[in-house]
């Protein structure tokens, strides 16, 4: 078995979206190397504790053990941000056949924890009086004036599950056969019905559908394509080349291959899974750990230099609907109580791949797990990692010269 990768630093990217211009005469580094500085260095918040890198590779790799598979066809990456510092452990195959062995560059079809971007491109757009979140989503995808219940559908409803709609239209029309379009998904959101146990606003729905036409709103809104908006205001302010929609062939060469829960290799590296809607912003998301290691950072609210992209973010993980005592939704993000500890997590799933992100804030600490194998426990994992840590960090004595309070 493939012993951890040695860690690296998270890259950075180019200047944030609202930075100032700089006046003549100063020299203008690219943000990407004043990401990876910072973030190689750990300035930032002080860290109150002194577990050691080899603790925390002790931890993960104690635990991620269980998602590794006994035959080769597939893998694991994790990036885990802890001390105000990044380090990255990588397991496994990125592809079995060609000997290919995963990288902190190798790239991860992200399944639904790519419904963060859409969320936080919300998130940046409600905070900058774009948009608002109790607008009707009729508002936006205009042809849904034309509809029923749907006019009553709001922005934040739909972010949060909460919009009543179902996880996907083959769920009411069982009748329909092939693929669907723009058209077809049109007409079936303007069809749709809401009834006592699918209302707006009243219950938490998981729906990718909902977030399918979160995309569409914020095209509608911008007049741009969703990668395009995701370029300009997330991934290219945080330097994330390796994340996108569509992958150039430089970045499908990154690509994992992917595996079914048994160890099938299924489909193309890089090559999206079959879906049931067949337009162009139903796309699924990829990244690498290395590029999903700064979205956690920014979402953990340590990069210096975005402010207001990380303003937004945290906008999107505030509770919007709650569930029960332990569980409280918000834009995409989960907010999960146990016992002392609130983790803000989002997991995916697909036949060929199993995802996590997750930060516990009290304790700052966050990770990714992305890993080229469907159906896997990536979720348990993750909590478990956070928790464990979390505890040990709150159970040692502050660094010398930190505050104890």
């Amino acid at each position: 078995m493939e012993l951890p990768a040695r860690r690296g630093v998270t890259p950075g990217g180019r200047p944030p979206y609202n930075a100032p211009k700089h006046g003549a005469g100063v020299m203008r580094l690219p943000a990407r190397l004043l990401i990876a500085a910072f973030l190689a260095t750990g300035i930032g918040p002080p860290a109150g504790h002194a577990q050691s890198t080899g603790d925390f590779e002790q931890t993960v790799s104690g635990h991620v053990q269980e998602l590794l598979p006994d035959n080769n066809a597939g893998g694991v990456a994790v990036a885990l941000r802890a001390n105000g510092k990044t380090s990255f452990y990588n397991y496994g195959m990125a592809d079995a056949a060609r000997q290919r062995r995963i990288t902190s560059d190798s790239i991860f079809n992200l399944a639904s924890v790519g419904k963060l971007f859409a969320t936080t491109l919300l998130a940046v757009a409600v905070k900058r009086g774009e948009m608002r979140l109790d607008d009707p989503v009729a508002k936006y995808v205009t042809e849904l004036q034309k509809g029923g219940d749907i006019q009553e559908v709001t922005l934040g409803q739909i972010a949060s599950h909460t919009s009543g709609l179902p996880r996907e239209p083959g769920q009411y029309e069982t009748w329909h056969r092939g693929k669907y379009t723009l058209p077809d998904f049109i007409r079936f959101l303007n069809e749709w019905q809401a009834d006592p146990q699918h209302e707006p606003g009243q219950q938490d729905i998981y729906s990718n559908l909902a977030m399918i036409l979160l995309r569409l709103a914020l095209e509608r809104r911008f007049n741009e394509p969703f990668a395009t908006l995701m370029k300009e205001r997330i991934t290219g302010p945080l330097g994330m080349d390796s994340t996108a929609l569509k992958l150039s062939p430089a970045q499908r060469a990154r690509a994992v291959q992917g595996y079914g829960p048994l160890g099938r290799a299924i489909g193309q590296p890089g090559i999206g899974t079959s879906s049931n809607m067949d337009f162009a912003v139903a796309g699924q998301i990829f990244s690498s750990p290395r590029d999903m290691a700064v979205f956690l950072t920014a979402n953990m609210g340590e990069l210096a230099d975005q402010k207001d992209l990380q303003d937004a973010m945290a906008f999107a993980q505030q509770g919007v609907f709650r569930v029960n005592s332990r569980f409280t939704q918000g834009l995409a993000w989960q907010i999960v109580r146990r016992d002392d500890l609130t983790v803000i997590d989002k997991n995916g799933g697909l036949p060929v791949t199993s995802t996590y992100i997750g930060l516990a804030p009290a304790a700052k600490v966050g990770i990714v797990i992305l890993e080229n194998r469907g159906r896997q426990k990536a979720t348990r994992v993750g909590r478990q990692i956070l928790r464990e840590l979390a505890r040990a960090m709150a159970q040692e004595p502050p660094a010398e010269g930190a505050d104890p309070d």
